[in-house]
């Protein structure tokens, strides 16, 4: 089942994987860790265990109903690339992207380590968008193992960020999503790092999108950034490319 997207960047989620566990500083106020406990709590039966990580077979090839294209974040609710998610399940997951390819699949992971190993072992036709997390400066290697993948579109999700990025090496990227932390305990982003990111993409002709600013209140503190919206999305779009329409 497909679930209509509030999150800017993408349009549908799709969760054949739920649930996770933390990995490093950014999974400190999970979004998604929230959002299964309410759910587990009204008895959906998607969350039976809560936010432990759970495969859903039965949602493997859900794409292939849907006809119209779409643009898919895969696993809002949990990582594909978790030590708990088989290769075998990962594989089915990206037989369905390759086939059902008038979609658009947008899969982020914090756990670069297992996709860099597992990559040569996976299907990487056009449609499908790699990103990796890089919360802080202290994950600059999650960049270098997305780049030993062979996804056409690679992206970071610098969100929530957490620090500053004086040195930030974009080369084989396409496209930088930058977001504050938001809801219960926020922590802060300063606009001076969101500035040091958007020069970086800028002097490296790399796409930028700004989703928020976060905190506790994130509708009042809105995503206007220079007196602006950044939407910008990777430069496939433009010609649909990225798509085997």
């Amino acid at each position: 089942m497909a679930q209509a997207s509030l999150i800017e960047w993408t349009e549908v989620t799709w969760n054949p994987v739920t649930g996770c566990t933390k990995f490093s500083e950014g999974c400190m106020h999970c979004y998604a860790e929230r959002m299964a406990r309410r759910l587990h709590g009204a008895g959906n039966p998607r969350y039976r265990n809560g936010f432990k990580v759970t495969l859903h077979q039965d949602l493997v090839e859900s794409p292939f109903k849907w006809k119209k294209p779409r643009l898919i974040f895969v696993n809002s609710m949990g990582d594909l690339f978790h030590k708990d998610v088989p290769l075998s399940f990962i594989k089915d997951v990206f037989a369905t992207m390759n086939r059902a390819d008038h979609h658009i699949y947008q899969v982020v992971t914090k756990r670069a380590g297992r996709l860099a190993q597992l990559a040569d072992k996976l299907e990487w036709t056009p449609n499908i968008w790699m990103g990796v997390t890089v919360e802080s400066n202290r994950h600059l290697g999650r960049i270098d193992d997305l780049r030993s993948t062979g996804a056409s579109v690679k992206f970071l999700s610098m969100e929530p960020l957490l620090t500053d990025f004086p040195v930030l090496d974009l080369e084989g990227i396409d496209w930088v999503i930058v977001g504050g932390e938001s809801g219960p305990g926020a922590r802060p982003m300063s606009e001076a790092w969101v500035e040091s990111i958007h020069s970086h993409c800028i002097r490296q002709d790399v796409s930028f999108f700004f989703k928020q600013w976060g905190g506790v209140r994130k509708k009042a503190a809105g995503r206007t950034f220079k007196g602006r919206t950044w939407d910008e999305m990777p430069p496939c779009m433009a010609d649909q490319a990225c798509l085997s329409l």
